[in-house]
């Protein structure tokens, strides 16, 4: 029963966030016509005020979107100095314990961002101190968004792990193309 809560949960985050990534992934060339457009303006006209603080939020929405995505596909950068020679259940032991600590530190952070967030609604919006003084609050609710979904997916890891674990058949995201189900 567990069992099968755990491996729902995992179908369930893992398909979200990978379609998510494969959509947020394409926000590489947003972020190439914004510092394009700024480059040509520069360079032939006047230079604007919002391209640098646009990139940066398209950046940020990019990178923190991207990050559960970035998780499930084992893209993440990893010290193999001990844990590359251990089995694959003992790395399954060794990433079940580590994930722990992600995730009180995504839980805190998504607190510290939800906390951030309701202040910039508050006092007629929150802006940012630059010339162009955007409103700060949707980047802001986009990383609220991006760390929470990364909580989603680290629960899915360490769900994925325990299972493994007691099973010992490895539990992975498989999507349409290659035909395989969880």
């Amino acid at each position: 029963m567990l069992d099968t809560a755990m491996r729902k949960y995992v179908r369930w985050v893992d398909a979200f966030n990978y379609g998510l990534g494969r959509v947020i992934m394409f926000g590489i060339f947003v972020l190439m016509g914004i510092l394009l457009i700024s480059s040509i303006n520069k360079t032939f006209f006047t230079p604007t005020l919002w391209t640098l603080e646009m990139a940066q939020f398209v950046m940020v929405g990019y990178y923190i979107l991207g990050g559960p995505f970035a998780m499930q596909m084992g893209a993440n950068v990893r010290m193999d100095l001990l844990y590359g020679e251990l089995t694959p259940r003992k790395k399954a032991w060794t990433d079940s314990f580590t994930v722990l600590f992600l995730i009180a530190y995504l839980g805190v952070l998504l607190w510290g961002g939800i906390d951030s967030t309701i202040y910039s609604f508050q006092y007629g919006g929150e802006r940012s101190p630059s010339a162009w003084r955007p409103y700060l609050w949707p980047i802001k609710t986009i990383m609220c968004a991006g760390i929470f979904l990364m909580l989603l997916q680290a629960i899915s890891e360490l769900f994925k792990d325990i299972l493994f674990i007691r099973t010992g058949t490895p539990v992975r995201h498989q999507n349409e193309e290659q035909g395989d189900a969880l």
